[in-house]
C-alpha cells in the first residue's frame, strides 16, 4: 500500500526531528562546513574589530554550526545569516537556509519578507565594502561598479536559493498529493472490491435459490406423476392388462420429460463453467459478472420454460394420474410477458403437485382469469375422501413447493395467498401484473 506524507513523516527512523539517518548525516556536513567557513572568516572579522582572533573563529564556529537546525527552525537559521551579513561570514549558511526556508511549507509572506530582509542586508553590505575599495583605491572602476556589484550580489546570493526553494516545495508538495491520492484510490478500489464481492456472493447465492426452485418444479411434478403412476400400474396390472400398458406409457412419458428438462437446466449451469473448475481463482470482476449473468439467465431467455399454452396438457396429465380436475379460463385468452406465462405455469403445476402429495382422490378446480391489467390463477381442491380410499402412495415434501411459489410471484409484483378452506379442503391463489 502507498504511504501518505503524514504516514511517511511518521515511518521514520531518524535521530530527533531528522526523518531519516541520511538527512541527519547532510545536515551535520552542512553545519561542519558552515561552522568551518564561519571560523575562517571570523579570523579577519575579529582583526578589525580589534579583538583577539580566537574569539573571531570561536563566534565563527558558534554561529556555523546553527545550519544542524535548518530543518527544525529555518527562520532562526535565516536571521542568524542576516544578522552576521555585517561581519562577511556565512554565505554558504544563507544560501542554504534561505533555500530551506523557501522550500518549507511557512506561509509565502514570511518567506518574502526573510528574502526581502537578506537582499537588503547583502546589498548594503556589498555597498558599503565595494565603496570602502574605491576610496581606499582597491578598485579603480568608474561610479557605475559600486551599485553594480551590489545589486548582482545580492540578486546571486538571494534569487537562485529561493526559487530553487520555491520549486522543490512545490515539487515535494505535488508528491504528496499524488501519494494521498493514490493511497485514497487504492482504499476505494479496495472497498469496491468488497462490494463486488457482495454482490457476487448475492448473486450466487439468488442463483442459488432459482436453480432450487426451478429443480423443485420440474422433478416433484413430473416425479409424483410418475409416482402415482406407478402405483395405478401395480394395482391393476392384473385386472386390466391395458390400463397397465397405458400408465406404463405414461409413466414412461413423464420420466423422459423430466430427463430432458433436467438436461436443459443442467446445459445451462455447465454453460460458461470451464474456468470456475480449474483450481486457480478467477478475477473478482469475472466471478461477479458470471454470476450476474447466471442470475439473470432465465430472464434473458425465458423462451425455453413453459406457457400458458401448455396449462390444458398440465391438466389433461393430473387427470390421466386419476385426478378428477376441471379447468375453467375466464376472459379473452392473450399473449403475456414469458417470465409472466412462465411464473403461472408453475404456480398451477406446483398447486396440483400438491393435491397429489396430500390430498390424492380429491376433486380439483383449476381456475384461469384473463383481466385488464393482471392475470389471476386459483387451484383449490375439495376435502379428501375418507383415509381409507386414499391411494396408498406416499409422496415425501420438501415444503419447498409453497415458498418458491410465493418467491416467484413476488419477484413478480404479484400476490399470492394459500391456506385451507371452510370446506376441509385446500386453496393456492395467485395475482400478477400482466405486464412486468
Amino acid at each position: 500500500m502507498t504511504t501518505t506524507g503524514e504516514e511517511h513523516t511518521a515511518a521514520g527512523t531518524g535521530p530527533w526531528w531528522w526523518v531519516r539517518w541520511r538527512g541527519a548525516a547532510l545536515d551535520v556536513g552542512l553545519a561542519l562546513m558552515s561552522a568551518a567557513e564561519c571560523a575562517t572568516e571570523g579570523i579577519p572579522f575579529a582583526h578589525d574589530a580589534g579583538l583577539p582572533a580566537a574569539v573571531g573563529a570561536v563566534f565563527g564556529l558558534l554561529a556555523g554550526s546553527v545550519l544542524l537546525l535548518r530543518r527544525k527552525w529555518p527562520i532562526a537559521v535565516v536571521l542568524v545569516s542576516i544578522a552576521i551579513t555585517p561581519a562577511q561570514m556565512g554565505f554558504a549558511m544563507g544560501l542554504v537556509g534561505l533555500y530551506t526556508l523557501a522550500a518549507s511549507e511557512l506561509p509565502r509572506r514570511i518567506i518574502a519578507a526573510l528574502a526581502g530582509m537578506s537582499f537588503a542586508g547583502m546589498l548594503i553590505v556589498t555597498f558599503v565594502r565595494a565603496h570602502q575599495g574605491m576610496v581606499r583605491g582597491d578598485v579603480t572602476m568608474g561610479d557605475w561598479f559600486v551599485p553594480f556589484v551590489s545589486i548582482t550580489t545580492a540578486i546571486g546570493m538571494t534569487a537562485p536559493p529561493v526559487l530553487l526553494g520555491l520549486y522543490v516545495g512545490a515539487r515535494r508538495r505535488l508528491m504528496e498529493s499524488l501519494r494521498e491520492r493514490a493511497d485514497s484510490l487504492e482504499r476505494e478500489l479496495q472497498l469496491l472490491a468488497e462490494r463486488a464481492e457482495e454482490r457476487a456472493e448475492w448473486a450466487r447465492n439468488e442463483e442459488r435459490t432459482r436453480i432450487a426452485r426451478e429443480m423443485h418444479d420440474v422433478v416433484a411434478h413430473r416425479v409424483s406423476l410418475m409416482v402415482v403412476h406407478a402405483a395405478a400400474l401395480q394395482a391393476v396390472a392384473r385386472k386390466d392388462p391395458e390400463k397397465a400398458v397405458r400408465n406404463a406409457a405414461l409413466v414412461g412419458d413423464m420420466g423422459r420429460q423430466a430427463l430432458t428438462e433436467l438436461r436443459e437446466m443442467l446445459g445451462v449451469l455447465r454453460t460458461g463453467d470451464g474456468l470456475a473448475s480449474r483450481p486457480q481463482p478467477v478475477p473478482l470482476a469475472a466471478v461477479g459478472m458470471a454470476a450476474a449473468a447466471a442470475a439473470s439467465r432465465a430472464a434473458d431467455d425465458p423462451g425455453e420454460g413453459p406457457s400458458l399454452a401448455e396449462l390444458d396438457e398440465l391438466v389433461g396429465q393430473s387427470a390421466a394420474a386419476g385426478m378428477v380436475v376441471a379447468l375453467s379460463v375466464e376472459g379473452d385468452t392473450r399473449p403475456y410477458a414469458p417470465e409472466i406465462e412462465q411464473t403461472a405455469y408453475r404456480v398451477v403445476q406446483e398447486a396440483l403437485t400438491n393435491v397429489h402429495k396430500h390430498a390424492a382422490g380429491a376433486k380439483t378446480y383449476v381456475r384461469l382469469a384473463h383481466r385488464v391489467s393482471e392475470i389471476a390463477m386459483q387451484v383449490e381442491n375439495e376435502c379428501p375422501p375418507e383415509p381409507g380410499a386414499v391411494s396408498a402412495v406416499r409422496l415425501p415434501s420438501g415444503g419447498n413447493g409453497l415458498l418458491g411459489m410465493k418467491e416467484r410471484v413476488a419477484a413478480l409484483g404479484g400476490v399470492f395467498v394459500s391456506g385451507p378452506t371452510d370446506a376441509g379442503g385446500f386453496r393456492v391463489s395467485a395475482v400478477l401484473p400482466s405486464k412486468p
